[in-house]
């Protein structure tokens, strides 16, 4: 291994970090006197921070391996593989009837109040005493995205005896592969999926476009009306719903056309990047960076800040359909019937409206005319064209310090080799280890068959032990980047963090937040086993707008997984 090694070795204190003093950082130094000095600059421009990086990284100890492993026994991971336990998903009711099905719930029916209808029809099933065939009957609730339904049914690595999805498109893309599914019913609790619009550009936009309809707020967007955002396609149905409307609206006889496809190319060079998760889009209009974005018309209604946002229902209904598959039994089939039958229910349905389900009943589908297989299909386009046909630079930052040891150091090796499949072989990929120094495990190159080999050799012998220097490790990253990318022009730049505390050696977050800023490259934070939600690694992912995720050693498979495919 080739060594380069820097002058003074420092000693801090622990930083503590409160997000409500915005990025006050208590700091302390020992030993030798010598203490990296704390600025607390505003945002610099591009080369200012590539001067301030070239400046720090004197300070920061480095080691390269000079020849990296090559995992020549690594073999492709199935999709079973790559995904995390099922139990990662909580059981949010569970039936001890001598007849229990279980259902795979969406998670806007299945989660804490006010989106926990299923939850309570279910426990007021459990408790009515009904039976079939002399047997007591009784339901489990699982909280689970209709996505990940069908990924883990696909995958042979899940099979409920009952399906609720937000909307039939995932019924009909289970079609394809699971042909002894049979739908029970059209509806269980009524809702839409829509755009939400900021009122006081709401008023301009129709002013200029007449009709608030997908079409029209796609090309507001193009022309830089709007600033419209969606989420992930694979795991939410919202976006699911909306990107294949817009490929309705970019080619209305055929969403799958080649024109239709270039329409989405061009809209992604220039939108907002596709949000993680909802709450990302929340955090997003909070701060301006969108004016319109997708959200189901329930948890609009469920959500009083956004209340200034006009809601125009677009794409198919979501009905919340019910499956069921032909391995039940014949007792499992009746149970899953009478369920049917009591969520229809006057009670229930009451129930319902009160947490925001059964409006705009009135509203019928924008159907797109697709099967499951057009359905699977769109996924893919989108897949490929989500980053504008610009390729993607990134690197992996992975903590090693000595509170990863064992579990959480091994789920995350095999966490990240397993999502690594879900990046594409044009992009550039390279891997970072910090404890108390920092590590370049592998330099930046192309993703193919070769360097992906290296990256899971690599992944493989990290070790853990020493402290936490998140911060020489992202300047380290930043660095790479910035240099790869004077080869790679036009291309799109993101660094992975992936960590278990926050920093307590060497530079600190209030040094490279401008730094961070002015190289504008998004910084997406995976807190491993992380307690503080709104700490450090929150506040990072922030300054570019980036996703901030907290995983455990059961669900790190599945973070990365999503994360990947939004992103990579």
């Amino acid at each position: 291994m080739k060594k380069y090694r820097k002058p003074a070795v420092f000693c801090r204190s622990l930083s503590v970090f409160l997000a409500a003093a915005a990025f006050a950082v208590l700091l302390g130094g020992c030993g030798n006197g010598s203490v990296r000095t704390e600025r607390n600059e505003e945002t610099l421009s591009y080369e200012d921070a590539e001067a301030e990086i070239n400046s720090m990284m004197k300070k920061i100890q480095v080691t390269e391996v000079e020849n990296p492993t090559l995992d020549i026994y690594s073999d492709e991971m199935s999709e079973a593989d790559v995904l995390a336990d099922i139990d990662t998903f909580p059981v949010t009711t569970a039936g001890d009837g001598e007849v229990n099905i279980e259902i795979a719930a969406a998670t806007e029916l299945s989660s804490e109040a006010p989106d926990d209808w299923i939850n309570v029809v279910a426990r007021n099933f459990n408790e009515a005493g009904i039976t079939v065939g002399g047997k007591k009957a009784t339901v489990s609730v699982r909280k689970i995205t209709s996505g990940e339904v069908v990924t883990y049914i696909n995958a042979d690595a899940y099979h409920p005896h009952m399906f609720i999805p937000s909307n039939d498109a995932w019924g009909k893309m289970l079609e394809i592969s699971q042909p002894g599914i049979e739908k029970i019913a059209d509806r269980l609790a009524g809702n839409t999926a829509g755009i939400l619009i900021q009122n006081d550009v709401y008023e301009s936009f129709i002013e200029k476009y007449k009709e608030p309809t997908v079409a029209n707020v796609l090309e507001a967007t193009l022309a830089g009306d709007l600033l419209f955002a969606y989420t992930n396609p694979y795991t939410s149905s919202t976006g699911l719903n909306i990107l294949t409307a817009m490929l309705k609206a970019f080619d209305e006889t055929n969403p799958l056309s080649g024109k239709a496809q270039d329409k989405l190319l061009e809209y992604q060079q220039s939108s907002p990047p596709v949000a993680y998760t909802t709450a990302v889009l929340r955090n997003q209009a909070s701060k301006g960076v969108i004016n319109a974005m997708v959200m189901e018309e329930q948890a609009y209604i469920n959500t009083p800040e956004l209340a200034d946002y006009v809601y125009i229902p677009a794409g198919i209904r979501h009905d919340h359909p019910a499956y069921i598959f032909d391995y039940c039994t014949a007792e499992e089939r009746e149970t899953a019937l009478k369920f049917v039958e009591y969520c229809q229910n006057e009670e229930s349905q009451k129930l319902a409206a009160e947490r925001g389900f059964n409006r705009h009943d009135e509203y019928v589908s924008q159907d797109t005319g697709m099967n499951g297989l057009e359905y699977i299909t769109a996924q893919k386009v989108w897949k490929k064209n989500k980053n504008g046909g610009k390729p993607i630079i990134a690197v992996f930052v992975a903590d090693v310090s000595g509170s990863m040891s064992g579990e959480p150091l091994n789920s995350l090796k095999s966490s990240l080799i397993g999502a690594s499949s879900y990046i594409g072989s044009d992009h550039y990929i390279g891997l970072v280890s910090y404890s108390s120094d920092v590590t370049v495990n592998l330099p930046i190159g192309q993703f193919d068959a070769k360097q992906k080999a290296y990256f899971s050799g690599e992944v493989k012998n990290l070790s853990e032990g020493g402290s936490t220097a998140t911060y020489d490790a992202l300047l380290v990253a930043l660095n790479m980047l910035n240099e790869k990318a004077k080869e790679v022009p036009d291309a799109k730049l993101m660094l992975f963090v992936l960590s278990d505390g926050e920093q307590n050696e060497g530079y600190s977050l209030k040094r490279v937040t401008p730094i961070v800023a002015g190289m504008q490259v998004p910084v997406y934070t995976i807190g491993y086993n992380y307690a503080d939600e709104n700490g450090e690694l929150s506040i990072l992912s922030g300054i570019n707008e980036a996703a901030s995720l907290n995983a455990t050693s059961d669900d790190i498979a599945n973070q990365l997984r999503n994360l990947f495919n939004v992103t990579v």
